[in-house]
Formats: C-alpha cells, sequence, structure tokens
C-alpha cells in the first residue's frame, strides 16, 4: 500500500488534528467537539483514536473497523486493534462522549439521558473514517455500546440505508440487551426506573459499584490487564437513575424488533455467575450480564444474527484468559471470512437478477 502524496486542503487540515495517544508508538488520537451538551455539563467531547502500525504491516485489504466499549470503559485494548490490524483492517476506537479520553472536569462519567445523543459522534467517527480511508466500515462493540451501536444502525438503516452508508458487518461482544437480576426489575422496576430517573435523574442506584469484575481483570489484583483506573474504576462507575432510564428506553425499543441492515455476529460467554466479591469462578464467566438475556433477545437486532458462546469467557471476552481469548479471535476470524464471501455473492451483479 503506499501513501497518497497530495491532498485538499480541509484533508491536510484533519490530518494535522491527530495527536499522540497514550497507548504509544502506532496510536493516535482525535477530539470531535460536539457542542454544550444537552444534559447541561459543558462542552461535550468524543475522542476518536487509530492505530497506525509501521511499515510491515500487513496490505489493507478488508474493511475498516470501528470499535466502541461499554459502560465504566474506553479503549485501551491493543491486542484487539493488533489482530484486526494483522488481517489487513485499519482500526478505529471511539471513547463515547463523558468517557474515558472524553471526560471533561465537572462532567458525570457516562451520564446521558437519552442514547440517541451517541449518533453525533458515531456519524462523525464514520464520516472521518470514510474520508481516510474510502473503505466499508465493520462496527465492533461491547456490552452497552453494543446496544447504543445497535440502535444507531436502526435508525441510520431507517433514514439513509446501513449498507448505502458504507457500513457492512456488526460484532456485539456481550452486548447489553435486557436488564439483568430477579425478574421484578423488569417488570414493576422499570416503572419507577423510568419515574424517579425523570425527575431525580443523578440518583445513583444503591448497590451498584461491585469490584468483583474490575478485580478480575487489573493485573494489581487478579487479572492480566493494566488501564486507567481513573477511566476504568475496579468498582465501576455509579448507575444513575437518568441513565439507566434511558438504558431501559434503548432496551424496549430493541425488544420491539430493529433491524440493522447488515450480518451480525455475537459473542458471549456460556454462563453468567453473579458475585459480589472476586473469586475463581469470576475468571470463566460473565460476572456482569445475564447471558440468557443476550440469548434471547439477539434475534431482536435485525438482519442475519451468528450467537456464539464461549466457553470460560468473562464479559468483554476479549479480555477472557489465554484460552477463551483465543476461541473468540477464531470465532471471529471465521465469521469474517464468512462476511467476506457473503459480501462477494450479495454484490455481484448476478445476485440481484
Amino acid at each position: 500500500m503506499t501513501e497518497k502524496t497530495s491532498y485538499a486542503v480541509s484533508d491536510i487540515t484533519d490530518r494535522a488534528q491527530w495527536q499522540p495517544d497514550i497507548l504509544g508508538a502506532g496510536y493516535e488520537q482525535r477530539t470531535l467537539p460536539l457542542g454544550p451538551d444537552p444534559d447541561g455539563e459543558g462542552d461535550a467531547v468524543a475522542t476518536l483514536v487509530r492505530y497506525t502500525p509501521g511499515d510491515d504491516a500487513a496490505e489493507v485489504t478488508e474493511p475498516t473497523v470501528l470499535y466502541v466499549h461499554g459502560f465504566t470503559d474506553y479503549f485501551f485494548q491493543r491486542h484487539l486493534a493488533e489482530h484486526f490490524a494483522e488481517r489487513g483492517h485499519r482500526f478505529y476506537a471511539l471513547d463515547l462522549r463523558k468517557c474515558g479520553r472524553s471526560l471533561r472536569e465537572g462532567q458525570t462519567p457516562h451520564y446521558v439521558t437519552d442514547l440517541a445523543l451517541y449518533d453525533a459522534e458515531l456519524d462523525e467517527a464514520a464520516r472521518i473514517i470514510a474520508q481516510e480511508t474510502d473503505a466499508p466500515l465493520l462496527i465492533v462493540a461491547h456490552s452497552t455500546g453494543g446496544l447504543i451501536t445497535a440502535l444507531w444502525l436502526d435508525r441510520l438503516n431507517r433514514t439513509s440505508g446501513t449498507v448505502a452508508s458504507g457500513i457492512v458487518g456488526l460484532v456485539l461482544n456481550s452486548p447489553w440487551l435486557d436488564l439483568q437480576g430477579p425478574a421484578y426489575y423488569r417488570s414493576v422496576g422499570t416503572p419507577i426506573i423510568n419515574a424517579v430517573g425523570r425527575v431525580r435523574a443523578m440518583v445513583a442506584l444503591p448497590g451498584s459499584e461491585i469490584r468483583t469484575y474490575g478485580d478480575s481483570l487489573h493485573h494489581t489484583v487478579s487479572g492480566e490487564w493494566d488501564y486507567n483506573l481513573d477511566w476504568k474504576p475496579l468498582s465501576g462507575f455509579p448507575v444513575r437513575l437518568g441513565w439507566l432510564r434511558a438504558i431501559r428506553t434503548g432496551h424496549a425499543e430493541l425488544h420491539r424488533g430493529l433491524d440493522v441492515g447488515v450480518p451480525s455476529l455475537i459473542l458471549r460467554s456460556r454462563v453468567t455467575r453473579f458475585m459480589r466479591e472476586y473469586g475463581p469462578a469470576a475468571d470463566v464467566a460473565d460476572v456482569v450480564l445475564d447471558v440468557r438475556q443476550i440469548q434471547r433477545w439477539a434475534g431482536c437486532i435485525g438482519d442475519r444474527t451468528n450467537i456464539v458462546p464461549i466457553d470460560g469467557a468473562r464479559h468483554d471476552v476479549f479480555l477472557s484468559s489465554e484460552r477463551p481469548r483465543t476461541q473468540a479471535f477464531t470465532e471471529l476470524d471465521n465469521w469474517l471470512a464468512w462476511l467476506a464471501g457473503y459480501r462477494a455473492t450479495t454484490d455481484s451483479p448476478e445476485a440481484g437478477a
């Protein structure tokens, strides 16, 4: 692959906005101004990160990846970016408003009262990526990011068409498709969340800060991963009722049925173990979400879906121990190979005959 030797003025301006990222060599970041926060917490920004490997990188032949994180999270997974790059994908990741690199003084981490607000940074990230790569786009998202991106793609599909917008596939890593816990959380609990969340939006849900998952991940406790504990605390950020109301609204919309317009791969752990304190079982199960709910509601995403349980996986299957992590990457690679063949068939002139 050869670098372009000439640029339009707007291209030069865009390239100048990229700065070195905290992840080190090969990683750059760019701030996306979003204007005044609709929830009244100053000016909002998002942060787009890109991975630019050196001259010995694999030839770029595959769709570009845009990765979107979950709640109490941000992009730090170098191994994920590097895996995609080795397969011939360009890789970008988005820290959503008030998350990770995008959190500003005086703002409440991850707080929004409407998940559709994220459309602004998703649209802008897609615009920049299309300008830089002129390649199809593959969306990869984890947990809450899976809900956010599914809703965004459904809206995009209804307005301009997902495929017409250059998006060719969706990979969801343990997407949050329903509220975990006892059944009454989802029955009588939801109207209470909606009512209280409307008038007392900043009230934190009692008992929502549990460090089991964080302890299983971070290298200072029982895990192998290193990340910024200010941006991803071991016990998680408080769950605000106004934010949870937005989540439940998103869940209800998904349960009525979406159409993301492109095929999806959904990876999840095989089992759930809800634990208030860390133990070895936390290393081989999803301790955050109920995987049965992922299985139940995955079909509501629309289009073709392939759901794969991973034995021994954590909530983030790509942060699992080596064996399940390797299996997750194998399943991903197999599905990407299928997607390439599927696209070749559906894009051919004979397919529309």
